[in-house]
């Protein structure tokens, strides 16, 4: 029989990124970030891979994260539906523009401090505990300008002076924190991942590696002055999650899936367990990178993150004959196409056990509780004659997901939560489009950012209230 019991104090709720939802983009004192400047359309993926040197706003162009679904101006609604569905955990991230507009200041935005204390105030007068990450893939541009991103070790002073502000001003509000969204998808996706853009004949493998190691030394330091702040706070990490199969039993199929799988988490590695894992020296030999540094490093990185978070929405399937000719091209993270899933209508895997599996993987290697804190179906949805949108689609794909992690749970893996992801209608990272819907709220916006930004239940938000409501007991 499938265990679907979940712990008492399991955190049920959803997901947004500020990026992607709030909007306002000039609003409140904000700077500009690296998202502001994606727009949609056919030069997207150029300025996203960091490919494009995209310094300056384009009148001819449709930048999805100017307005987005106008959380900014919303979020009382929008946590009022939370509320409702009864989350007991949201997670959103902070812009850091807001906080400080060109990254490099040394007093904060007040007006953005405000913003988010009444976010997270008006979370808690529900009973809802934020989770919040401090870099959701937007980097202030000023630093991408002036320092390069990540590529600059000032980032590490700017990066922990804007963390220890979130923590001392949201202290008692927040004690949940993730720092960086999905780090290792600055390997695929630089530019969105890290603010990092490439000049001619460039090695690209040394920098994003360099950058990943300042990410690194900051993150760790922002745990430890978390803790200093208020020993109650945790700290996790946030791996882009999904395990890489052997496309055969071949072995050098295997091998290759092994390399693809450490290639993914070695940030992880790092941030959950204090220090480089032994393969990183190979791995650097045999890309010619050569990490530069402090001296205080090292000791830096052994402030370790309390639990690791992920998201997962499909396997991956990685071959020894892998090139860019046979792979997919539905995600950043390369991967064959798996002959035994299902696929989403944007070409994703879906596999529910391969959740089960990643989470046995993630324990197995980190012995620390996760959080899974993104998983969801992009699809189109449609609304029928009677002003209602039957997702069944989205339910089937959850229900089957949830009882992954139930299953998962009987392993033995102690899981804090589940954030759905894009729990309201959201603005899609890798493509821009409005149209590749997560959530269990419609947002009446299409790719072109018209509509009214009315808000619609869905038939999978009455769904996912009854799941809540039986701590994950009734997936009918």
């Amino acid at each position: 029989m499938s265990i679907t019991r979940f712990p008492e104090d399991f955190l049920w709720g959803g997901a947004l990124a500020a990026n992607q939802a709030e909007g306002g983009y000039r609003e409140g004192g904000k700077g500009l970030t690296t998202v502001d400047m994606i727009p949609h359309g056919p030069n997207r993926m150029a300025v996203k891979l960091g490919q494009e040197k995209r310094f300056s706003l384009r009148s001819d162009e449709y930048y999805p994260s100017h307005d987005a679904i106008d959380f900014y101006h919303r979020y009382k609604e929008d946590i009022a539906l939370m509320a409702e569905m009864g989350f007991t955990v949201f997670r959103t991230s902070i812009a850091w523009s807001r906080i400080y507009p060109r990254g490099d200041e040394h007093e904060p935005n007040a007006e953005g401090i405000a913003f988010y204390r009444a976010v997270f105030e008006e979370c808690k007068k529900y009973g809802i505990d934020p989770l919040v990450t401090l870099c959701h893939f937007d980097v202030p541009m000023h630093l991408v300008t002036e320092y390069g991103s990540w590529r600059s070790r000032q980032m590490v002073e700017f990066f922990t002076r804007y963390a220890r502000t979130c923590f001392e001003q949201f202290d008692g509000l927040v004690k949940y924190w993730l720092t960086f969204n999905e780090i290792n998808i600055m390997l695929h996706s630089p530019f969105s991942g890290a603010g990092l853009v490439f000049e001619e004949g460039e090695d690209k493998e040394q920098v994003k590696y360099q950058a990943a190691h300042h990410e690194l030394v900051a993150s760790a330091l922002a745990t430890r002055i978390a803790h200093e702040v208020n020993p109650r706070n945790q700290v996790g990490c946030m791996l882009a999650g999904g395990n890489f199969y052997p496309y055969s039993c071949k072995p050098e199929d295997v091998w290759m899936a092994l390399q693809k799988e450490r290639e993914n988490l070695l940030f992880i590695d790092v941030q959950a367990r204090g220090a480089y894992p032994s393969y990183a020296a190979s791995l650097f030999r045999d890309k010619g990178i050569q990490i530069v540094k402090a001296p205080e490093d090292d000791d830096i990185l052994k402030n370790t993150v309390d639990f690791v978070s992920f998201s997962y929405y499909a396997s991956r399937c990685a071959s020894a004959d892998m090139n860019a000719g046979n792979t997919s091209a539905a995600n950043v993270v390369k991967s064959l196409k798996n002959p035994h899933l299902a696929v989403s209508e944007w070409g994703w895997g879906i596999d529910p056990l391969g959740l089960r599996i990643t989470m046995n993987t993630l324990y197995d290697r980190y012995q620390k509780p996760l959080f899974l804190v993104e998983n969801g179906l992009g699809a189109v949805d449609k609304v029928n004659d009677a002003g209602e949108i039957e997702d069944d689609y989205r339910i089937s794909y959850l229900r089957e997901h949830i009882r992954a992690m139930g299953d998962a749970i009987g392993d033995g893996i102690p899981l804090m939560g589940y954030t759905s992801w894009g729990c309201i209608d959201l603005v899609a990272a890798s493509t821009g489009e409005m149209s590749k819907r997560y959530g269990f709220v419609h947002v009446d916006r299409d790719d072109a950012g018209k509509g009214t930004l009315e808000r619609r239940r869905k038939k999978s938000f009455w769904w996912y209230k009854k799941v809540i409501a039986s701590n994950g007991e009734d997936l009918t």
